[in-house]
């Protein structure tokens, strides 16, 4: 029987660490769903709609092609897991303090459902530091977070914090300045002030 496996997150955005995991649960599992979370406590920079199109858009680009299911996930985890017919949870770790936080969440599903099994998969070491809110708090910092997604996650993360870098801008097209209304030209106060030499009025007598 072909076994399925849900890789739940919120991908808000998807990292190159997200995508390693994708990458990897496929080779584990027959039937990879790809739970992308509401998760509207953690109050998500992107909406639902477009974390799933980015989730679409990158997991479409990988190679070798990944035969993924990118679905919505707006309810208990171990439910979820149920409608789909899910027998394992993938759930990647990137440090210990990521394993004490996944440690209670697995309890508490064994509970719920003891034939859903968790599987954990280490990060890669390049990937062990990514963090999507590490991501976000660089770029909104000004930093280069290149390194950690791919240049479509982060054209879309600059245009969402109003960094941008136009498309113009991101293809090495920067737009021409405009003068701001208002502002002098150069060299417009020289000519101001030589014509204004010429112009003194003698002093009345």
């Amino acid at each position: 029987m072909a076994r399925t496996g849900l890789y739940p997150g919120t991908f808000d955005p998807v990292t190159n660490g997200h995508l390693d995991i994708i990458s990897r649960a496929s080779r584990v599992v027959d039937r990879l769903v790809i739970g992308v979370a509401v998760n509207s406590d953690k109050h998500p920079l992107f909406s639902l709609d477009e974390r799933m199109d980015m989730v679409r858009a990158e997991v479409a680009a990988l190679a070798p092609p990944i035969p993924a299911e990118i679905r919505r996930l707006d309810c208990l985890l171990i439910h979820y897991a149920e409608q789909i017919g899910a027998s394992v949870i993938i759930r990647g770790l990137r440090a210990v303090s990521d394993f004490d936080y996944e440690f209670q969440m697995v309890g508490m599903n064994q509970k719920l459902n003891p034939s859903i099994e968790t599987v954990f998969l280490m990060a890669d070491g390049a990937h062990q530091a990514i963090a999507s809110r590490l991501v976000k708090e660089i770029a909104r910092l000004g930093g280069d977070v290149s390194p950690f997604v791919s240049p479509a996650v982060r054209l879309r993360l600059m245009e969402r914090l109003g960094l941008v870098e136009t498309r113009a801008i991101a293809a090495g097209n920067p737009p021409a300045r405009t003068s701001q209304p208002g502002a002098s030209q150069p060299g417009a106060s020289r000519r101001r002030n030589s014509s204004n030499r010429g112009s003194k009025t003698a002093p009345a007598k």
